[in-house]
């Protein structure tokens, strides 16, 4: 009896082991696609919110830039006005490249010298991931541009 026993018991590991060769890897495509479907979508919208922050770096120090432009050019022959001014430029430039991407500008304009002038910007871009809170900032800042006249020789 035992013999006949272990026989059966053989002869059905044997049947699993057969089965289990014929059917091959058939549920692991659904395991994978299940496992790597998150470390996708997380490599995707990181992926955008990397695009996301590039760009806005960059519209922050363009309009930087062009605001340091307006007020090095206008500060001498206005000595107050230039801060003005060059707020109307960096506002004009966030407005037209990246409305909805530079979020909250908080725009300052410097003069940490008689004849030096820059702008800094800090703002606040959208984020794909919830809860993430990112910032930019930018400073541009140059000398005061001045008209020399000719001494006439």
């Amino acid at each position: 009896m035992p013999g006949s026993m272990l026989r059966r018991v053989r002869r059905r590991v044997e049947t699993a082991r057969e089965a289990a060769a014929t059917r091959g890897d058939s549920g692991m495509t659904a395991i994978e696609f299940v496992l790597l479907t998150p470390v996708l979508f997380f490599m995707i919208f990181a992926t955008v919110q990397f695009g996301l922050y590039f760009f806005a770096d960059h519209v922050a120090q363009a309009a930087a830039q062009a605001g340091a432009r307006k007020a090095r050019a206008t500060a001498d022959a206005q000595p107050g006005g230039w801060r003005g001014e060059a707020q109307d430029v960096v506002d004009s430039y966030i407005s037209q490249l990246g409305p909805q991407l530079v979020v909250a500008p908080d725009v300052k304009m410097l003069q940490p010298e008689q004849n030096t002038v820059g702008v800094e910007i800090t703002a606040r871009i959208p984020t794909v991931f919830p809860g993430l809170d990112l910032t930019v900032h930018a400073e541009s800042m140059g000398p005061v541009e001045r008209f020399v006249e000719d001494g006439g020789n």
